[in-house]
């Protein structure tokens, strides 16, 4: 039996939930459609999510067509929750893309297109909604392939579209539109099929066609294009008949060392972890134990399984094994973390396909009291989303979370209400800003010479580093200058001391190089007993590193960049006059204006903090005609003054306060 992960991508409300309860409908796995206004879906299994009726967690259903087990992922489309997108990217064989056949492509439609493009995922595109009013096939076909793909072909057509007697009809060999079509597609990115076009009098015949359209469709290099509604069901055995054809399926070979990616992690009714895993290689069995590694450790962790359950015709089945090519339920591993490679690493990198949260809001209990159970719940809640980037402040006993939008803020909040039984408020959304090296700075402390009070030599220097290279820890010391475990105990710190720069925010892009270094080895008196007093300890570099990396990185300078968006804005022609000083008083910097008949275009982008107010504006200054769209685009210098992000009380950047303290503390010590 083969497999295919199949993940159903979409803008929100485009119909993707609708379309998987169709999908189960018809390989019978389900009774009944359900609804997403009612809340009777498979897929939306939480509470929250039926009451919004929308997708906010990914969900596995699995079903049969032509002998492939379909595991059928649902993603959310709200671009809120665009990292539960990003995690399910790395497990899939094949997408299908859905698009609105009223609503067109829209802003979060291109970004999954690019994502799914870039990672050579192959993709199916199916048009939903072509039963309602104002659906437009021909004219979304044409953006899709201006906006999304020139790759595309469409293998059928609508009759009464816009009305619920819309019905599609599946293009052959008999329509000679269709086939010409085809052929001038394929024959672009297929040498030996335009030779063989150019040399046969009848063309190409319509079954190599066919086989060709799968093969480069698998390559991800074309994109099928289906039409239909998942209301009605029209079209959609058309689309599963495609999924069976033109996706590939993975077999279960279980030879060679294990190997997967954990995508998901939820917590059972007694707060157990359960680790939603793809295997690519191998297979891992019950009460086997796996190792665990993930982005960034230096070490793997261990774990035993001891609970297996794969997805079978809509169904969770209890298994002694997971095989490659499946996805399936791990219970037992204590340790495991969103992210997790088991085993060897293989298979599509599972992060750094969209942009992170570029925004930040402080949560506070309502009850002074529930601040420990806050912690605990944002702790879990990390666990299942590792990119809200729980950040607590000491000092203010403050805990701050990154986001990607207010919907998201709005479902944690209902969740730990609903969940934890804590209620709590937010404050005003900010911005998340990075620093990045304006120089080089290097900063020095040897041991024994005040007023460094630790038993510990370091040297470091920053020098900036490429855009998007993050951060590179190097050594111009000898490895065995000293114990292994301080030299971890530098290189450790000086991730954990970027998450803060000058500014306050996370610095990138840089290299920081160990310059110096040195220790005393560990002494003992006459009767053998360690004596702190006079040996190093992996504590002093720890203590020391984040002193020199802020010196260092003081002389470096840095300058703070803030999220910036690319947008796109449709408005009548006569309102682009009103928007211009607008954009310049949001200090957005748009391109030259294109305007077709009565409708102009506007492109260019806008700081990340001013997308929300443009786009409560717009409608306003174009009579409610104005379509904006945005995403993400690059970090870019702050025009004006520097924003400062407020710092926890680990922060070295003081360095005669916390010479100081940390003074007080080692004499205390000795």
């Amino acid at each position: 039996m083969h497999t295919l992960n199949l993940g159903i991508l979409a803008h929100v409300d485009a119909g993707k939930t609708s379309l998987t309860e169709r999908l189960l409908h018809n390989a019978g796995v389900i009774d009944a459609v359900g609804s997403v206004d009612d809340g009777s879906t498979q897929t939306d299994s939480l509470a929250l999510e039926r009451q919004r009726g929308i997708t906010i967690k990914s969900a596995v259903v699995s079903f049969a067509v032509d002998g492939v087990t379909v595991n059928l992922i649902d993603t959310p489309g709200h671009p809120d929750f665009i990292a539960e997108v990003e995690r399910v990217l790395g497990v899939l064989d094949g997408a299908v893309l859905v698009v609105s056949a009223v609503e067109g492509v829209q802003a979060q439609t291109r970004i999954l297109m690019r994502a799914l493009r870039r990672l050579r995922i192959p993709t199916l595109v199916f048009v939903n909604k072509t039963d309602r009013a104002g659906a437009r096939c021909e004219g979304v076909l044409a953006d899709i392939a201006r906006r999304l793909s020139p790759s595309v072909v469409a293998m059928g057509s609508v009759d009464a579209a816009g009305t619920r007697r819309a019905r599609t009809r599946a293009l052959t060999a008999g329509d000679p539109a269709f086939v010409t079509a085809l052929t001038d597609l394929l024959t672009g990115h297929d040498d030996d099929l335009l030779a063989a076009y150019v040399e046969g009098a009848a063309g190409v015949p319509y079954g190599r066609l066919r086989e060709r359209l799968a093969a480069q469709t698998r390559q991800a290099l074309v994109h099928p294009v289906y039409f239909g509604s998942a209301a009605t069901g029209a079209g959609v055995a058309e689309l599963t008949a495609g999924i069976a054809e033109f996706l590939p399926s993975a077999g279960q070979a279980v030879e060679g060392p294990a190997s997967g990616t954990v995508f998901k992690v939820e917590r059972g009714p007694a707060g157990e972890k359960i680790a939603y895993a793809r295997m690519f290689t191998g297979q891992v069995r019950t009460r086997e134990r796996v190792r665990l590694l993930g982005d960034g450790d230096h070490e793997a962790r261990e774990g035993k399984i001891s609970a297996i359950t794969v997805f079978d015709n809509g169904k969770d089945i209890r298994g002694d094994a997971l095989p490659a090519g499946r996805i399936g339920r791990l219970r037992g591993l204590h340790t495991v973390r969103i992210g997790d490679t088991i085993g060897e690493r293989a298979g599509r990198p599972t992060r750094s396909h969209f942009a992170p949260p570029t925004l930040e809001t402080v949560v506070t209990p309502h009850r002074r009291e529930d601040r420990g159970a806050l912690h605990i719940a944002l702790g879990h809640l990390a666990e299942q989303d590792p990119l809200i980037g729980v950040r607590r402040d000491e000092v203010r006993q403050e805990v701050s979370l990154s986001l990607y939008g207010e919907v998201q803020k709005e479902v944690i909040q209902a969740t730990l209400a609903d969940e934890y039984g804590i209620e709590v408020g937010f404050r005003e959304t900010t911005t998340i800003c990075l620093e990045r090296p304006a120089g080089t700075g290097a900063a020095v402390e040897f041991i024994d010479v005040e007023p460094n009070p630790f038993l510990a030599t370091v040297g470091l220097r920053v020098d900036p580093a490429p855009f998007g290279s993050g951060v590179r820890f190097r050594r111009e010391v000898e490895l065995g200058s000293m114990p292994y475990s301080l030299m971890r105990a530098v290189e450790d710190t000086v991730a954990e001391t970027l998450a803060q720069g000058i500014h306050g925010w996370r610095v990138t892009d840089c290299t920081v190089t160990l310059t110096h270094s040195g220790y005393w080895p560990r002494q003992s008196h006459a009767h053998a007993v360690f004596d702190k007093s006079m040996s190093s300890t992996a504590g002093d570099f720890r203590n020391l590193t984040p002193l020199v990396l802020m010196e260092a990185l003081k002389r470096a300078g840095t300058t703070v960049y803030e999220p910036m968006h690319h947008f796109r804005a449709e408005l009548p022609a006569d309102a682009l006059g009103p928007l211009v000083p607008v954009l310049a008083r949001l200090h957005a910097v748009p391109g030259p204006p294109v305007t077709d008949g009565g409708v102009c275009t506007v492109e260019g982008v806008v700081p990340a903090a001013r997308v929300h107010e443009l786009q409560q504006l717009l409608p306003g200054m174009t009579r409610g005609e104005g379509v904006l769209e945005s995403a993400f685009e690059d970090y870019r210098p702050v025009d004006g003054p520097v924003p400062h992000r407020s710092r926890t009380d680990r922060d070295p950047l003081n360095r005669k306060e916390y010479l100081l303290r940390t003074q007080r503390r080692v004499d205390g010590g000795r």
